[in-house]
């Protein structure tokens, strides 16, 4: 499977740019899956739907289908955080696996970066950031795009990927 990151801090433009480039990437007939890494507790259900209940009452996991989609929740009940190898075994075969955050894992990535919220640069002390998408000019010692340049970051991503 073919991985590619997007990392960034808070309020870099990740979501927007990983939204635009399954968009961008998915249009060329390339199949993508996504892997999104939050920092704190989330919920797919809510409280006094079917699924929620089943999950409070102490299942450890829950699927959830309809003719349109499914869900599989799995309780962490005394349970480390699964490895994000741990999670991308858990995906059905695609040709590329966009991921957003996992900022500390070994795989590829470009950097989401915006001036304006103050954040130093991911990039300079780490390798595996191979190119900036920011929204200013910088003078690095890799690639760096305009952060809305959508189609020549997915040309960069899949370059690198081999598609």
């Amino acid at each position: 499977m073919r991985l590619y990151g997007v990392v960034g801090w808070k309020n870099a433009g990740k979501t927007g740019l990983m939204e635009r480039l399954v968009t961008e990437i998915t249009s060329r007939g390339i199949s993508v899956s996504t892997v999104k890494h939050a920092h704190h507790s989330f919920d797919v259900d809510h409280p006094g739907k079917d699924s929620h209940r089943h999950r409070v009452a102490g299942a450890t996991e829950v699927l959830l289908a309809s003719r349109n989609r499914f869900a599989l929740m799995h309780e962490l009940r005394n349970e480390d955080e699964p490895s994000l190898s741990e999670l991308l075994q858990k995906l059905a075969p695609v040709d590329l696996v966009l991921i957003e955050g996992y900022k500390r894992d070994s795989h590829p990535k470009v950097e989401a970066h915006r001036t304006v919220t103050g954040n130093p640069l991911i990039a300079p002390d780490d390798p595996t950031v191979r190119a900036v998408a920011s929204d200013t000019p910088l003078n690095l010692d890799r690639p760096v795009f305009d952060l809305d340049d959508t189609t020549v970051i997915a040309d960069f991503i899949l370059s690198e990927v081999g598609l």
